[in-house]
């Protein structure tokens, strides 16, 4: 575990005007340690920083240091269900895949399984406002991945992240939650359960200090961990302007596969996928595209799923006439020849069963099952 005097020298190296994670990594590299870095004299500094930051760097630490120091082997120590660990660029312990990506945070804190960091892993990300398909999706690439030994990371976010985080604690592969704030807080606060199920059987990790508010700017900073955490990642709905085709210039940036699923032509949550292929990007038609694209020849496990239900013929008729885009009930009456107040009772029954979604817009989409 991190002493006192190691964590107060991070925390300065951190919190010194100035420095920001690239200039920190130079300085580290140059030095060996934060506390070299802060016993290195003036002119050692000047040559490596500048006059104004070597400046900086020897004057007094930031006067929160020596509170925030405090606060964080406070939160190390409190009581808990779930292990909480700082971990340092360099540690042991340090993700070998996020220290191979293009920009390391230098301080990962973590609650859970930390061996998880290190495991075989992909990103799957998404809108926060998705369609029933694509959080059934989510849910179930999640599950059957994890069923055949993959963690599944995401951003604790509303939507799809939400769902790729349960899907995932199904199986054996679990889950990373990677948040955009302070682990003693949870944001979106809707999400502090699940939260809590993710620390007792997965791992939440956070770079930003104890306190952190989940300002804006953190976000796309905390995508591209969620990136260099995995060896690929999956979109799996996106608009054209969204925080998942940050992540996957990320993913693309260091080194990893992009991968995402097509939708239909009429939903703008299909778009942001749809240019992705159009880029490059792998089509992802089934979890097992998934595992072949990064363990060829792995077959999938058998995930937990529920018992699918059983529809009548009419009702199998009504899906199939359905199809897989949204369709207002007087286009579906012109399809099917069926009485619309004959259509609305079916189609109650099939939300009721799961198998149908009513969207904004009186329309109706067909959701399918793993």
């Amino acid at each position: 575990m991190i002493d006192r005097p190691e964590l107060a020298a991070w925390l300065r190296l951190l919190e010194t005007p100035g420095i920001g994670r690239e200039t920190a990594r130079r300085l580290l590299a140059a030095f060996g340690s934060p506390q070299a870095v802060f016993e290195a004299s003036q002119t050692e500094l000047q040559a490596r920083a500048g006059a104004a930051l070597a400046a900086e760097i020897r004057s007094a630490a930031p006067p929160h240091v020596d509170a925030l120091t405090q606060a964080t082997l406070d939160w190390l120590d409190a009581s808990d269900v779930a292990a909480r660990t700082v971990i340092t660029l360099g540690d042991l312990h340090y993700p070998p895949q996020l220290l191979e990506s293009p920009d390391p945070p230098l301080i990962l804190y973590a609650i859970g399984r930390i061996e998880l960091l290190s495991a075989d892993a992909l990103a799957i990300v998404g809108s926060r406002n998705p369609t029933a398909q694509g959080r059934e999706h989510a849910r179930r690439f999640a599950a059957e991945l994890s069923a055949a030994g993959l963690t599944i990371v995401s951003g604790l976010a509303l939507g799809i992240d939400a769902q790729a985080h349960l899907g995932a604690l199904d199986g054996p592969g679990s889950t990373i939650a990677v948040t955009g704030t302070g682990l003693d807080r949870i944001y979106p606060a809707r999400h502090r359960e699940l939260a809590q199920r993710i620390a007792q059987h997965g791992v939440i990790v956070s770079e930003f200090a104890l306190g952190m508010p989940p300002l804006a700017a953190n976000f796309p900073q905390r995508n591209r961990i969620i990136a260099g955490l995995a060896r690929a990642t999956l979109v799996v709905e996106a608009a054209l302007q969204s925080g998942s085709l940050i992540t996957a210039r990320l993913a693309n940036e260091a080194g990893r596969d992009v991968m995402a699923i097509p939708g239909s032509i009429q939903s703008a949550m299909s778009r942001g996928c749809h240019a992705l292929i159009q880029q490059g990007a792998k089509l992802a038609g089934s979890p097992q595209d998934v595992l072949d694209e990064l363990f060829p020849g792995r077959p999938l496990r058998s995930a937990p799923t529920g018992k699918p239900t059983e529809t009548s013929a009419p009702e199998d008729a009504l899906l199939a006439a359905l199809g897989h885009d949204p369709m207002t009930l007087d286009a579906l009456a012109r399809r099917t020849g069926q009485p619309p107040a004959e259509l609305s009772v079916r189609l109650l029954q099939l939300e009721l069963e799961g198998r149908v979604a009513r969207l904004p817009g009186q329309l109706f989409q067909r959701v399918d099952r793993a």
